[in-house]
């Protein structure tokens, strides 16, 4: 596999608990670092693909209105709450 090196400057508070984390699982630093990097980028990943379903919902006008929400997410703290508003 081709690689690249990238570099960035981190606080030393972070880069010692890489230096532990590292230590603890007997990997290496790069090897905790490209761990880090690979499950940010499926985050960011997913969240833009979250972004755009729920835009692509709002463009058709599957919504649920504000209304319901909260009168459902007030009702979580009472005896029988509301179903899920869908």
């Amino acid at each position: 596999m081709n690689t690249k090196v990238l570099t960035a400057h981190v606080p030393l508070p972070l880069a010692e608990k890489v230096d532990q984390i590292a230590a603890r699982l007997e990997r290496s630093r790069g090897w905790v670092m490209k761990q880090a990097l690979s499950a940010w980028v499926d985050q960011e990943e997913e969240r833009r693909r979250l972004t755009l379903e729920s835009m692509a919902d709002i463009e058709t006008g599957h919504v649920i209105d504000h209304q319901f929400v909260q009168a459902w997410a007030e009702s979580l703290s009472t005896d029988i709450p509301l179903p899920v508003p869908r």
